[in-house]
């Protein structure tokens, strides 16, 4: 594909910087139309990203931007540093995140629930990257459970254990949780076969909210995964008890996850 490099003296796209060529000398940005080097497609003008393969938009010469690398942790610079470090390095591994997320909902591979959940992660047409900058915490963690639900649902475990650092270090970042964030966070542990971590969420949410549907789903879920027979039929009970008075509360948890509350009510049923 022929490069199409910019007018001279024309501000870079990205960072406002006068720049000629194919990329600016400030920031690394592609100017014109330039394809990328991992598959071929031609990439945005002021692009940081690939939009079709995710791959880092590079200098030529060079395997990618200085910028657009995951930063160091720090060493010993402070609390408010790390913080810092750690906003953006959770900032960066979502947009790529994103990015999968759209490759996933082309792919056309998943059905049913993985369909859905691929959906509601927001992904947009094909050279439309979505921005997280304007995104609150709350929606950065929310985008990638439901993109961690739909690798799930669709059986992708490679995808799931690649992503779960990302999706539970983006729980982990939130000044507070919610008892929905808190099922969340907890289902994404029992994505990944971490059943005690699972129970330990649920008992922080039943500590609260002692007939919390989801907190008992959530406890039943990870007895069943702990193999313990007894306490998931124990929780179910509870469960098939506090429906009733529960459900007609209308919480915003329950209205957000009733598919998961109806399945743990079918299976207390079963019972």
């Amino acid at each position: 594909m022929p490069d199409s490099p910019v007018s001279p003296s024309a501000p870079c796209p990205n960072c406002g910087q006068p720049a000629t060529g194919r990329f600016c000398s400030s920031c690394g940005s592609p100017l014109g139309k330039v394809a990328c080097g991992a598959c071929g497609a031609e990439l945005a003008s002021g692009a940081k990203f690939c939009h079709a393969c995710g791959t880092p938009v590079a200098l030529p010469g060079a395997s990618a931007p200085a910028r657009e690398q995951a930063p160091a942790a720090p060493k010993s610079s402070g609390s408010s540093d790390a913080i810092l470090w750690s906003v953006i390095a959770i900032a960066l591994l979502a947009l790529i995140a994103m990015v999968a997320g759209q490759r996933f909902a082309r792919s056309g591979q998943a059905g049913g629930a993985g369909t859905v959940a691929a959906a509601d992660t927001g992904a947009q047409p094909m050279g439309s990257a979505p921005d997280i900058s304007s995104m609150t915490p709350d929606e950065q963690a929310q985008r990638l459970y439901a993109l961690m639900s739909g690798f799930y649902a669709a059986g992708h475990m490679d995808s799931v254990q690649m992503f779960a650092p990302m999706a539970t270090g983006a729980y982990q970042m939130l000044p507070s949780m919610t008892l929905g964030e808190r099922y969340e966070y907890g289902r994404l542990e029992l994505m990944t076969g971490n059943p005690r971590e699972a129970a330990a969420e649920a008992d922080t949410i039943l500590k609260q909210q002692p007939n919390h549907l989801l907190g008992l789903a959530l406890a039943a879920d990870a007895a069943r995964a702990s193999k313990d027979p007894a306490a998931e039929r124990r929780y179910l009970d509870r469960l098939a008890k506090a429906a009733p008075a529960e459900q007609a509360k209308k919480l915003p948890e329950y209205r957000d996850h009733d598919t998961d509350i109806q399945a743990a009510l079918a299976e207390a049923r079963k019972r």
